[in-house]
């Protein structure tokens, strides 16, 4: 019911992912990351707690490989489709032999994609390309990514909620856009929240660091 991506950015050390569902809040449900450690995703009848998992086992040094294996031993485990990845080490993708529907799985240098119920065993591989050859933000590249499986099929049925989300020099992700439930085009609605919201990512990491030097936005109040 899902198809997403998740990254690392070796230049500035940030961590993301991108996903979309026919699902409602599947951001909320199945994508997870944090600062220094790296990101994950739990999808396909999901247990929004194995991507916590997975960060609390590579935040005590196991690699994506070695926690996702040792996630593999919780019950339930074969209907699960699960990613990892850390700073340093290739990422990891399990898949679990009750997924549902047509399943496919990519993996790179510094991203993995994954989903279930596809409407092309492509959908991966086009999200894979897609990031490998964007430019700009790590986020920026994420939803290029999704925007690319979206085209290349996608789920086999209508999405309706999407998400994406960076780590990057705070403890809060410096990113977390959200669609919970759109009747049509969920995708296309996060990447709008993107392109408005990515001039002012440094803006509001700065307000939190030091508000005396935080910009004005021109809300109306805010003199």
């Amino acid at each position: 019911m899902t198809f997403s991506i998740i990254a690392r950015c070796p230049q500035t050390g940030q961590f993301g992912a991108a996903i979309s569902s026919s699902s409602p809040a599947v951001a909320s449900r199945c994508i997870r990351g944090r600062r220094g450690v790296g990101v994950a995703a739990s999808q396909n009848i999901t247990d929004p707690g194995l991507g916590t998992q997975a960060l609390e086992l590579m935040a005590t040094g196991q690699s994506p490989e070695q926690a996702i294996r040792e996630l593999q031993q919780r019950p339930f485990i074969s209907y699960r489709q699960l990613m990892a990845l850390d700073a340093h080490h290739p990422p990891a993708i399990f898949t679990g032999s009750s997924a549902l529907g047509t399943l496919a799985t990519a993996t790179g240098e510094h991203a993995a994609c994954a989903g279930n119920m596809l409407a092309s065993k492509d959908v991966p591989g086009a999200m894979l390309s897609a990031f490998e050859t964007a430019r700009g933000a790590l986020a920026e590249r994420l939803m290029l990514a999704l925007l690319a499986g979206e085209a290349a099929g996608g789920e086999e049925g209508p999405v309706h909620s999407a998400g994406l989300l960076v780590y990057g020099e705070m403890d809060w992700p410096i990113v977390d856009l959200r669609m919970d439930w759109v009747d049509h085009g969920p995708v296309q609605a996060v990447y709008a929240a993107w392109k408005i919201y990515e001039p002012q990512v440094q803006d509001y990491i700065t307000r939190a660091r030091d508000p005396r030097a935080a910009p004005s936005f021109g809300v109306p109040g805010n003199r």
